[in-house]
């Protein structure tokens, strides 16, 4: 977990952290829904396989702004329910308040603030559900303005005679340009896990948006980040899940009606034949972001060296995002160029060019969708991750089938595709990240 300054604010938390620990003693476990699933809100029966993947592979692209360290002067997190893959990313399903209201917000691994769309609604983006109203939850509470825990949540108080006077104010840019703005907020959160069992986590810092604009979806209402940062739920979640959580995702081609699992706690815990451990980097000026250290990418008896011309890559430390909210593996430039011709060397195949699907690299297939596809391992630091053809090459049509890494012109991210079939293991008190391969992420 991410060391907590000591300040007013870290008092604050383990105090908003001490909730009863019975409620999730023993760790629990939900759904992953993807968003293409037909037991998504987001299903579009009308797109063909074909569709789906180009617009995922396009959200690929558009998740590099979010990344944008200097576009955010606040972050997102995440909890626990059923989760549905939006935009990329995973939505879940939670309920905020006494009584509790349900409500569908991004998981998201790239940011910490935990926020919904709020009454009165200044400026709010259209959503399914209702929105949210703090005054008919008797367990809602603002964070003064005036007072040290705003203060260190990097708050602000309002300009005089704009109204909630009383309340701490935040304002998040995203590198997309959406936003939101809103009070801070304490309130309790509720989760269902895959047991049928509520899980309820009082006194957890929020943001109450009631100015939000941008990429949102109407299927959503907020943001809900597992990031690792000071505001992040799992950082708020403290030793009740003695920060540990994991996720095993069902590959893209074969979701359908099929779920994947988010785990907390004892049940985010695993070992045995095949686990590898690498260390998670994080920059203090970015503690929101799980960095890794890519070191090389073998392709069958080729190994290539990670390179890159960013001065905090070419250090060695922390050049990967790992971000479950990514559909592509995003490497820089130079490195991707070596290694898509390490990759088409031994492929061999005819490439081809396909309409709107941005990678690079791409064959023609005959009626059985052979290819030579090569042996790839991943080398973090202390972990070598041994890929899937599955993780590496997928179908985009019937005639074409493309390699699932694609060039960057700016940060590195480790994607879904590439994770999709393991069991992926946070552990941020130990500040490290797990893999073991499954058979079946449906059994785990």
């Amino acid at each position: 977990m991410a060391a907590l300054a000591i300040t007013a604010f870290a008092l604050f938390l383990l105090c908003v952290s001490d909730f009863s620990p019975v409620s999730a003693k023993g760790g629990f476990t939900i759904d992953l829904i993807h968003r293409d699933s037909p037991r998504s809100p987001f299903y579009n029966p009308s797109e063909t396989p074909s569709q789906r993947l180009k617009n995922s592979f396009r959200r690929s692209f558009g998740r590099l702004s979010h990344f944008n360290p200097t576009a955010s002067s606040f972050g997102p997190n995440q909890a626990e329910s059923t989760i549905i893959n939006n935009q990329g990313e995973y939505l879940m399903e939670l309920s905020i308040g006494t009584p509790p209201v349900s409500i569908k917000a991004i998981a998201d691994t790239g940011s910490d603030l935990i926020w919904t769309q709020c009454k009165p609604c200044v400026n709010c983006f259209t959503q399914a559900d209702p929105i949210f109203d703090p005054s008919q939850s008797s367990t809602y509470k603002t964070i003064p303005c005036s007072s040290d825990q705003c203060t260190a949540l990097q708050g602000t108080c309002p300009a005089a005679g704009s109204g909630s006077s009383s309340a701490c104010q935040y304002v998040v840019n995203y590198g997309d340009r959406s936003h939101t703005k809103g009070d801070m907020a304490v309130d309790t959160l509720t989760l269902a896990s895959t047991t049928g069992r509520d899980v309820p986590f009082p006194n957890i810092i929020i943001g109450c948006g009631h100015d939000n604009a941008g990429t949102f979806d109407k299927h959503g209402s907020g943001i809900v980040g597992l990031g690792g940062g000071d505001q992040s739920l799992i950082t708020q979640f403290g030793n009740s899940i003695e920060g540990k959580f994991s996720y095993c995702l069902v590959p893209f081609a074969s979701a359908g009606e099929q779920t994947s699992k988010l785990n907390f706690g004892d049940n985010a815990v695993f070992s045995g034949t095949g686990v590898v451990t690498t260390s998670i980097v994080q920059d203090q000026s970015q503690k929101t972001f799980f960095f890794l250290t890519l070191e090389a990418i073998s392709v069958g008896d080729t190994k290539i060296s990670f390179s890159s011309s960013s001065s905090s890559a070419a250090s060695g430390n922390g050049n990967i995002i790992i971000d479950s909210g990514t559909t592509l593996t995003l490497l820089e430039q130079s490195f991707y160029s070596n290694l898509e011709g390490a990759v088409d060397k031994v492929v061999g195949g005819e490439r081809v060019t396909i309409p709107e699907v941005p990678m690079p690299l791409c064959y023609k297939v005959s009626q059985s969708g052979d290819l030579n596809v090569p042996n790839i391992t991943v080398h973090f630091s202390g972990a070598d991750v041994v890929l899937e053809p599955k993780n590496t090459f997928v179908k985009v049509s019937d005639e074409a089938t493309c390699f699932a890494f694609a060039p960057s012109e700016s940060l590195s991210i480790y994607g879904n595709l590439a994770q999709a079939g393991f069991l992926v293991g946070y552990d941020v008190n130990q500040k490290t990240v797990s893999f073991k391969p499954t058979g079946d992420c449906t059994k785990v």
